[in-house]
């Protein structure tokens, strides 16, 4: 399924969405950069079947730390199952946020083609800019199944940065209720 720009969502909205605050549950800690020591930006809310999966990756010096690898700790994907979601509270330091808010709506890749821009997949195969860097789950090791593939973003104000021209790659282990989340350009 293509992911298509699906105009602006409210910030703590439960749908397909970049931007906006993540729905979390009670307890939940944001997730700070293992390299830089910052709260990471908050990327994109993606319903699943039995829950969500929330992705952040550092934003606070663009380059400097590792914010495409799936391990190196300067991004972060959580899979909440189960669980009552509420909007999560915001750290005041830190590039924690998009500057907007973007519904995602799902299309059929195999029907009408649509002159909306696509802002991603959901489900199937990943296309991979450069080689399959298919993370294996941390904590069974088995391969990790592929989410969703995201696209910078649709304008300036939602574009999360991926090196220009990259794609954002969101996997998870049903399983073991893991998710990781890595970028490549």
């Amino acid at each position: 399924m293509l992911l298509i720009y699906g105009g602006e969502a409210a910030a703590d909205e439960p749908v397909l969405r970049t931007g906006g605050v993540p729905l979390v549950p009670e307890g939940f800690v944001w997730p700070m950069c293992r390299e830089c020591e910052g709260a990471m930006q908050f990327l994109a809310h993606l319903p699943v079947e039995d829950g969500a999966i929330a992705v952040f990756q550092c934003q606070n010096d663009p380059g400097m730390c590792g914010d495409w690898d799936a391990t190196g700790g300067a991004n972060r994907a959580f899979q909440f199952t189960g669980r009552r979601l509420t909007a999560a509270k915001v750290p005041s330091e830190g590039e924690t946020l998009l500057g907007a808010v973007t519904a995602l709506r799902a299309h059929p890749e195999d029907t009408t083609p649509t002159d909306e821009p696509a802002l991603g997949r959901l489900g199937g195969e990943p296309d991979w800019i450069q080689h399959d860097e298919t993370p294996d789950c941390p904590s069974c090791s088995a391969r990790m199944t592929f989410t969703a593939e995201l696209e910078e973003g649709y304008d300036h104000r939602t574009a999360a940065n991926f090196g220009g021209m990259g794609r954002g790659y969101v996997f998870r282990c049903r399983g073991c209720g893991e998710a990781a989340f890595l970028w490549q350009c």
